[in-house]
């Protein structure tokens, strides 16, 4: 068994199965860890979520666009800040279909972080300084703010420690903000979010490695 870990895939179905191909991924005896945010941003959604579902061992991070697609699914909320980051993507995937107990009960069942060994994964970040059980769901599924401590500290060349933890994985901040289509290790952060909500390119990483494969670029369809 390999584990591997995948960013943001925001319904492009298309960039999901090309790189499971290419890593070799078996979903059989392999383990994923999805940094979150399915959800938004792509035509297909539904069809990202029914082949993360055929993953036997699947773990899967709460990202925020996850958490808004709960509300609707659960609740039929659809404000206008949602739509507005795309969520009106994710409603037409399903095509006026109800949406699948399997799919409401991935989003249930997912974790806020995974924390193994020295390591933990998380869709946005933590709070540098600040205690795990201290960071809230909005810290963890939200700020930015490690992410962009630590790449100061990347620009001036002044690495410093932000977390106890020696390595901090994590999607919800697109690479090319950075100005980077590859995944940014900076410290102990490792971003894997590559930009594919954002028409640019998936990742997947094999975590022990550290050996990564991309999708190519996406597409607003694909």
């Amino acid at each position: 068994m390999k584990t591997f870990v995948i960013g943001d895939i925001h319904g492009k179905v298309h960039a999901l199965e090309e790189c499971l191909v290419k890593s070799g991924f078996d979903k059989e005896i392999d383990r994923l860890i999805c940094l979150g945010d399915v959800c938004d941003r792509g035509a297909y959604v539904k069809e990202s979520i029914d082949m993360l579902l055929e993953i036997k061992k699947l773990e899967y991070i709460l990202g925020n666009h996850d958490i808004w697609f709960l509300e609707w699914a659960r609740d039929g909320k659809n404000d206008y800040y949602w739509i507005r980051f795309e969520g009106a993507d994710t409603i037409e995937s399903y095509k006026g279909k109800k949406v699948p107990e399997s799919h409401i009960e991935l989003f249930d069942n997912a974790k806020l972080y995974l924390h193994e060994d020295k390591k933990i994964f998380v869709h946005a970040g933590l709070k540098p300084g600040v205690p795990l059980e201290q960071n809230t769901t909005e810290d963890l599924v939200m700020s930015r703010k490690l992410v962009k401590e630590s790449m100061a500290g990347f620009s001036n060349s002044r690495f410093k420690k932000l977390t106890p933890f020696d390595e901090v994985i994590v999607g919800h901040t697109p690479t090319q903000n950075y100005g980077s289509d590859k995944p940014l290790f900076t410290g102990e952060v490792r971003m894997l979010d590559t930009g594919a909500g954002w028409n640019h390119k998936l990742t997947i990483m094999n975590l022990e490695t550290k050996e990564f494969w991309q999708s190519d670029k996406t597409t607003d369809r694909r």
